[in-house]
Order: structure tokens, then C-alpha cells, then sequence
């Protein structure tokens, strides 16, 4: 072996060739670790990965059954005198715990006629989402608002399967005839319960029926809201008057 360096080729043949075996091991091994470490990173962040987890869940949260067409008719059908009789806003909003200062979500709005009187509840330091898919009505509200002076009132242009409210910013929320019309419902409690602020109620008033006849069986309706997170924790049939045959309150489990 020929060495230009005397001072390198002796540090060389004086090294103890264990020694530098050893550190050899350690070199490879560094080397073998940092790219292990990397593909691991690269697979946990995969968005490919986080997609198909994600997809499979929203195979599994969807349901197989009829649904009503949502309603787009004229509003005066939800602003029958009655309705306050059969109905009884009052001990709705009693039973959901709604009281000033509360943040409630309307969702499937309609009118407003839900939304106006939850909105008189609350007060100026609450606030009511009226939640509905349908934009004229929306836009009917709004203009219903500023007519009976109700600032707290903000409406929500939602999805089928998300009402789109802000997380964790409700105490209470009404699907007020609404659910049959759900398509995609165990999507929309999930969303749904990610706004609710712990503690908060749902409430769900409808009538039995074959789901796409303006009604669903209330069985169909717990079944359904338990898969999606929630608790039944009461339910009343005094809202039968208004051919609605049961109101059902339940809680994030």
C-alpha cells in the first residue's frame, strides 16, 4: 500500500481494526434508521391513507332507506294559528333546556317559525342558527328577522348531510319535522353533535310513518341517532294534536 500522507497511513495501521469495524456497524445502522424513520413518516402522513379511512367511514354512516323529498313550497302551510297550541314552543324550549343566553341550531328552518321564537327566548345575548338547505327560505328569514326586530338570528345555507355549524357553539338544537326529509341523517347527527357544547340537547319532532310518506317510525329515528353518537334521554307524545306523534330528546353519549 503506497501513502503519500505518513502521518494518515500511520494513524490508519495503528487504529485497532475492531474499533473501526464497530464504528462502520454504527455508520450503517444510523443510515438504516433515518430512512426507516422516514418512510414511516411519509406512510402516517399519507393523505391517500387518511382518505381511505375517511371514506370507509362515510360508507359505513350511510343509510339504505326512503326519504321524503324536502318540502319547497309556499311558508304560509308552517304559520297555521294552531301550531302554537299543538305544537307548544314554550315547553319545547323548557324541555331543551333553552333559556336566555343559550345558542340554539333550527336546522330544517323552514319560515322561521321556530327560529323567531327561540330567537325572543335567548335574547340579545344568545343567538339561534336557522339551518336549512333551501336559500329562498333562508333569505325569507333574514328578511323576517330584520322585520320583527331580531338581530340574534343567523341563517346557515347547509348540506344535506352537514349543517354546518361552528364546532362546540350550541346548547340545543330542534329538527322540527325535518328528519324524515334527512337523506344522508347519520352523517348530519355527527356533524351535528361535533357543534354541540357538552351537555347540549337535540331534540326531534316527528311523526311515525314509512319515511318517505312525511314521516318515519320513531324506532328508526333512536336506532339512527344512537349510531351517531347520541343517548336517548326522554320523549313525549303531547305534540300528537298537530298528527306529530312523538318529540324525542336526546344527549351526546
Amino acid at each position: 500500500m503506497s501513502c503519500d500522507n505518513k502521518f494518515m497511513c500511520r494513524s490508519i495501521r495503528d487504529f485497532p481494526l475492531s474499533n473501526l469495524l464497530f464504528l462502520l456497524a454504527l455508520l450503517a445502522l444510523g443510515c438504516a434508521t433515518h430512512q426507516f424513520t422516514r418512510r414511516a413518516e411519509n406512510v402516517a402522513a399519507s393523505p391517500a391513507s387518511v382518505a381511505t379511512v375517511q371514506s370507509a367511514q362515510e360508507q359505513s354512516d350511510a343509510i339504505n332507506r326512503p326519504t321524503s323529498k324536502p318540502y319547497t313550497g309556499e311558508l304560509s302551510i308552517f304559520e297555521d294559528p294552531k301550531r302554537d297550541q299543538n305544537l307548544q314552543p314554550d315547553r319545547i324550549m323548557d324541555i331543551l333546556e333553552i333559556k336566555e343566553g343559550s345558542t340554539v341550531a333550527d336546522i330544517g328552518a323552514g319560515s322561521g317559525w321556530f327560529t323567531v321564537r327561540a330567537a325572543r327566548r335567548v335574547g340579545n345575548a344568545g343567538a339561534v342558527y336557522a339551518v336549512d338547505i333551501n336559500s329562498a327560505y333562508l333569505k325569507y328569514i333574514d328578511e323576517r328577522a330584520k322585520r320583527e326586530d331580531l338581530p340574534n338570528i343567523r341563517t346557515i345555507l347547509g348540506k344535506e348531510d352537514d349543517p354546518l355549524l361552528p364546532a362546540k357553539s350550541v346548547d340545543a338544537v330542534l329538527l322540527l319535522k325535518t328528519y324524515h326529509e334527512v337523506a344522508q341523517p347519520i352523517r348530519l347527527l355527527k356533524r351535528t353533535r361535533a357543534a354541540m357544547r357538552a351537555g347540549a340537547l337535540l331534540g326531534i319532532i316527528d311523526r311515525n310513518g314509512k319515511s318517505d310518506d312525511h314521516g318515519i317510525d320513531k324506532d328508526v329515528a333512536i336506532k339512527e341517532a344512537q349510531r351517531a353518537g347520541f343517548v336517548l334521554v326522554n320523549q313525549y307524545d303531547f305534540v300528537k294534536p298537530d298528527n306529530v306523534d312523538y318529540f324525542l330528546v336526546f344527549r351526546a353519549s
